[in-house]
């Protein structure tokens, strides 16, 4: 809160200051009040015409685009700080990140069955290579100018060689996280990646031992993103094995460090549903739609699904026409949810 109060002062008498701005979108996401950053940008735009045209304005644009869903406005906004000395590094970092995992997916987590899994496939297929080879295009212009972002480059080429989902290439990206967390021993990136890369050659038992290595790791905000990641594979590997304690008590962490963390309460409700709690599933996936700005259907569908089994059938209505509004073709929401709704308010 001093953190958050002390930027707003700043920004008050400086709002085109961008350094200052991008660490209080960190904080107002972890503060669960995204909703305040918008006033932000106007406060800028009014200080010179030129504002929309500089890079470090586009690049706090593009990441709040990315914390609220929006992942092809953020690939736009961070586009045009790519060129930029200043922020051109980082906005090339997190637009790969964004083309690997446009929808903020936890890699390499299976606890979910996925709902639009059948009816797609081919077409996420090709999303999916599509967003390799532009992340791949990106990474020519990452030059590293130190020893952490040349390894941060070959973390970076590692993932995407992960995403390919090519056992030749996954088990090249292994070879190369093996070798840089044997170099760098407690590298939280470096360990993050080796467990995602054993999680997609199915070597769950040694990718929970990295990952327990990462839950004690300490919390420092610079490594704050991969351990939150971190956490949210091993709660996922726990869901798999009932062990709904144990993920809960990582849940918990996530939350705790960043309240607007939808996987966390998607989880919870997760956890919620499975035990037969609709009521408590409901309040955990409320959290995770509004944490998520609506914008991934998945979670509708089983707040609706929810509302439902807890017999709120206004409510479940409510929440399927938000999801088919925008995404009117999504699978079974109309007749396995909306229809039984409808059904049981009639008298």
């Amino acid at each position: 809160e001093a953190a958050i109060n002390l930027y707003h002062q700043v920004l008050e008498k400086v709002p085109d200051n961008f350094l200052v701005l991008n660490k209080l979108i960190d904080l107002l996401r972890r503060s669960g009040k995204l909703e305040d950053i918008p006033a932000f940008f106007e406060l800028a735009k009014k200080v010179s015409s030129r504002v929309p045209l500089e890079p470090g304005f586009n690049y706090c644009r593009g990441i709040y685009c990315w914390h609220i869903g929006q992942p092809n406005e953020a690939l736009k906004f961070l586009n045009k700080a790519r060129k930029d000395s200043t922020w051109g590094q980082s906005a090339i970092y997190h637009m790969v990140q964004i083309c690997l995992n446009p929808d903020n997916e936890v890699v390499g987590g299976e606890a979910f069955e996925n709902q639009g899994a059948e009816s797609n496939y081919t077409e996420k297929k090709e999303l999916e290579q599509q967003g390799v080879s532009t992340a791949e295009k990106l990474l020519r212009e990452f030059y590293p100018n130190s020893a952490s972002s040349q390894t941060q480059l070959r973390l970076l080429q590692g993932l995407c060689r992960l995403a390919t989902k090519e056992k030749a290439n996954m088990e090249a990206a292994l070879g190369s996280f093996i070798q840089i967390a044997q170099a760098e021993k407690d590298s939280v990136p470096a360990l993050l990646a080796l467990a995602q890369a054993y999680v997609f050659l199915k070597q769950i038992p040694k990718a929970r031992m990295q990952l327990k290595r990462l839950a004690k790791a300490p919390w420092v905000l610079s490594e704050a993103e991969d351990l939150e990641k971190s956490w949210l594979l091993l709660a996922d590997i726990y869901c798999q094995g009932s062990k709904f304690d144990l993920a809960l008590e990582l849940l918990r962490r996530c939350v705790q460090y960043n309240k607007s963390c939808y996987k966390a309460y998607e989880y919870m409700g997760f956890i919620m549903e499975k035990e037969q709690s609709y009521k408590d599933a409901v309040t955990n996936y409320k959290l995770a739609w509004k944490y998520s700005h609506h914008a991934n259907p998945a979670i509708g569908f089983r707040l609706a699904f929810n509302y439902l089994k807890d017999k709120k059938f206004v409510e479940a209505i409510e929440i399927c026409h938000d999801v088919l509004r925008e995404h009117p073709n999504y699978p079974k929401i109309r007749e396995e949810i909306l229809e039984k709704a409808r059904r049981s308010l009639r008298p």
